[in-house]
This record gives C-alpha cells, structure tokens and sequence, in this order.
C-alpha cells in the first residue's frame, strides 16, 4: 500500500496527474475483471461438470457467478479512488479532487447495476430450479420473478441517479407520489399483465404444455412459456405466436388441457347420403341384414316392434303409408352405432350417438358423435380415418349412395346423351 501511494505522490506531480491516475487505476481494475473472470468461469466449468446436483447447472447457465465476481474489479477501483481523493487531500489539493469524486460517484453507481445483475441472474437461476420440477409446471413463477425484477430494478434506478447527483434517496422518492399518473401510463401493461397472471395463476387457466386456440391472435398450438407480459404459443406448422398476458383474461379462447386429462378425443363429422336413394327395406332385404352380427338383435327387436304396431291399426290400413315398415337409412344407422360400440378404440363410458341432421342442399347428414380412447393425435386421426372409410365402402350395401356434388366425370358422362 505504501508503494501504492509513493507512486500515486509521483503520478501526481505530472501534467494531467489526475487524470493519469485513473486512467492507471481504470486500467489496472480492466485486467483484473479479465483475470478473475477467465478463473472463475473455468473453475466453476469444472464443478459444475463434476457435481451430481443439477441446481448448480442453473446458476451456470444463467451466469451468476460471472455477474459477482465482477464486483471485485468494482470493489478494487472504489478503494483506489478513495486513496486518491484522500492523498489529494493530504497533498492541499482538494479543488483538484472533483474527477475523483465524480469518478467515484461513477465506480459506486457501477456497483449498484451489477449487484442488480447478480441478483436477476439468481433470481432467473431460481426460476429455472423452480421450473424443472414436473410438478411445478403446473403453477409457473416466472411472471413473479418478472415483477421481482421490475421492483428492484426500480429501487436500483433511482439508488443510481441518488448517487450520481449526490442527493439522498428519499428526495426521489418523495416526488414519486407527484409522478403517479405518470408512472401508471408508462408501467400500465405490466400492472395489467401482473394482475392477468394472478388470475391465471389462481384459476389454473393456463399451464405450460396446454394446448390452446386463440384465433384472434392466429394460435393454436402449446404453449411453450408464461412470462409476465406475454404467453409463448409454438403453432402446429412450428411458427411461435406471441399473446399479451392480459389479453387471455379479456379475450376468449380455447383450452384443451382438459380433453387431454378425460382420456378421450371427440370425433364429430358426417356422412352426406344422398336422399333419393332412401327406400323401405324389401323381406329379402331383411333377412340378409339378419345375418349381420351387428343387426341381428336390431333386425329382431324391430320386426316384434313394427308386426305388433302394425297389427294394433285397423284391418284396412294395409298400404305403405299407413303400417310402418325399415328403411335403408335407419337400419344403416343402427349399424352405425352398434359398429361403433363394438370398436375396441371407442371411449365407451362417454357419449355416443349416431344422429341424423337436417337434410340440405348437401343432402341427409348422418353424423357421427363419439370419443376414441385415446388423445394422442396421430391415433385419433388413424381411428377417425379407419371408421370413415369402412362406413362409406359399406354404404351401397344398404341401398344408399353418398352424395357429393358433381364432378367433371360426371358432366362427361352425360354428354354422349345430347348428342
């Protein structure tokens, strides 16, 4: 130390002597940053790699060590400063010691910002330790993190200013009250956001992992984070989609988490037929259904069923509008039905129907309403395909045709007739 200050007492008699010296001391503290930096993060490289434990990946990962040890250089440069500005004094220069003070004004504020990168970086590391629980997924932290940050970010911005005007903190402070507005327009989507996640939070509206539509925004994917400001939706085609926080509480939007969860995925599409080719089934007709496993019970219960209404009217109501006779369509409904309760990939404790809609422009719609019994999508989709196919092959045997509307085929067709 007494080296130190022989030559700082020789820098000092040189032209520009102040400034020499703290150009020197800037200088010195520049090298020992790269220094400590290069040994420490190969030190702690080589603990992390050997640990077992996986909270010290995250404090490498987000730098923590890195951040705190940059406070020594800072520690180092403050203490010089103070030396100079006491051996100015000691030397009768004091009017000579505003750079250093100023300079010192400067190291300190320095100081603070890095102890606030230190502590966002643990912070961050805490979140990470947080979120690779599978258990607390469901209940992400990220967005309080977020506001942690915000606050002594805050806190470290006005300590800043408070140092480098030389005035107490509490001066700030006390024109924050007059600020308000001001700080309420400037902060006014984060205080949104930070109320968007309690609710989300609380409600367990949104979980990392979800599946979610939100078709005002184009999403519809996972999603992939929770932030304080914004929700990460990765779509199906890999693109991301970025939606404010607050916007899932005032907008609708879809959540599939749910249908993951019950074990079954619904298939509801239909069958158009076309509705000429509706008829009464002939007896020859349903003795062939008969032999159907699927129709037996039904082809048995129906013919008791129509021959005892048919023989409660009256003796001369024997034409076909007046007695009730099978058709095509409802015996291939009830095939429909019986097939898919047979299915082993049918979810056979949720809903289950096969209805007929409205009859359109499109023809007789005959949907289909079910849950396979799985939720993985490429399953489901594999499911639903195999049904659709085997239904529609089968629809020409029950005398029926599938309307569709006409092709160029078709056109093609008819044209040798207008000849």
């Amino acid at each position: 130390m007494e080296g130190a200050v022989n030559w700082l007492g020789w820098v000092r008699d040189q032209p520009y002597g102040q400034l020499l010296e703290i150009v020197a001391i800037i200088g010195f503290c520049w090298l020992l940053h790269l220094l400590t930096r290069k040994l420490v993060t190969r030190f702690v490289e080589r603990v992390v790699l050997r640990s077992q434990t996986h909270w010290d990946n995250a404090l490498h990962e987000e730098q923590v060590f890195e951040r705190l040890v940059a406070l020594v250089p800072v520690f180092v440069a403050w203490q010089a400063i103070q030396i100079l500005a006491v051996s100015r004094e000691e030397s009768g220069k004091v009017a000579d010691g505003d750079l250093a003070d100023f300079v010192g004004r400067l190291v300190l504020a320095t100081g603070i910002v890095l102890v606030v990168r230190g502590i966002h970086a643990l912070l961050s590391a805490g979140n990470q330790i947080y979120s690779r629980d599978p258990r607390n997924r469901e209940r992400p932290i990220k967005g309080y993190i977020q506001v942690i940050k915000i606050v002594i970010s805050v806190i470290a911005a006005i300590l800043v200013v408070a140092t480098l005007a030389q005035k107490s903190p509490v001066f700030f402070l006390s024109g924050l009250g007059a600020m308000t507005a001001v700080l309420l327009l400037i902060f006014r989507d984060t205080i949104l956001s930070l109320v968007a996640s309690v609710q989300i939070s609380g409600n367990d509206m949104v979980r990392v992992g979800d599946w979610i539509e939100m078709p005002q925004f184009g999403a519809d994917g996972d999603v992939i984070d929770v932030a304080l400001h914004t929700v990460k939706v990765q779509n199906w085609d890999k693109t991301i989609t970025t939606i404010p926080t607050h916007r899932l509480i005032s907008d609708p939007f879809k959540n599939w988490r749910y249908m993951s969860l019950s074990g079954g995925r619904r298939i509801k599409r239909s069958i158009h037929l076309d509705a000429s080719s509706v008829r009464f089934l002939t007896e020859e007709e349903i003795d062939r259904f008969e032999q159907f496993r699927l129709l037996r019970d039904y082809i048995a219960s129906k013919r008791s069923e129509i021959a005892a209404f048919n023989e409660a009217q009256a003796p001369e109501a024997r034409n076909d509008a007046d007695i009730r006779r099978l058709t095509n369509l409802g015996t291939y409904r009830a095939y429909l039905e019986n097939y898919l309760r047979d299915h082993p990939r049918i979810h056979k404790g949720m809903t289950l129907m096969v209805r007929q809609l409205p009859a359109a422009a499109e023809g007789i719609p005959l949907e289909l309403y079910c849950f396979t019994n799985t939720t993985e999508w490429g399953e489901y989709e594999g499911i639903q395909a195999d049904l659709f196919d085997h239904f529609i092959a089968l629809v020409p045997q029950f005398g029926l045709r599938v309307f569709q509307n006409p092709a160029g085929s078709d056109i093609a067709a008819l044209a040798p007739a207008f000849r």
